[in-house]
Order: structure tokens, then C-alpha cells, then sequence
């Protein structure tokens, strides 16, 4: 596991969590920006991408 696809999970997490619940095309523009940060640094450290719908849990 790497400390830059750790940080960029991170930082595309807080950026998601951010704006996921803005209702402007800004808005969702930059949680998905978040989600795209978020699944880059998942594969740079070897787990899949997230690809479940937002705010949902994979149980």
C-alpha cells in the first residue's frame, strides 16, 4: 500500500462527502471529481474501485 494512493482515497473521500449533497451540476461535478480521486488511489494500492451508488454500504 502506498502513502500517495492512501492519501488520494482520502482526499477523494472528504472532497465526495464535500459536495455529494449539493443539489448544483457544481456540485455533483466535484463529488464525482471525489469519487474519481477516491477509486484512483483504491487501484494504485490494488483494491477494486468503488462502484456502488453513493451512500450506499457493499455489505
Amino acid at each position: 500500500m502506498s502513502v500517495e494512493g492512501k492519501a488520494k482515497e482520502a482526499a477523494g473521500y472528504v472532497k465526495e462527502e464535500l459536495y455529494e449533497h449539493g443539489k448544483s451540476p457544481e456540485s455533483q461535478k466535484k463529488a464525482q471529481e471525489g469519487r474519481d480521486l477516491r477509486n484512483e488511489g483504491r487501484v494504485e494500492d490494488g483494491k477494486a474501485p468503488k462502484t456502488t451508488k453513493p451512500g450506499t454500504t457493499s455489505h
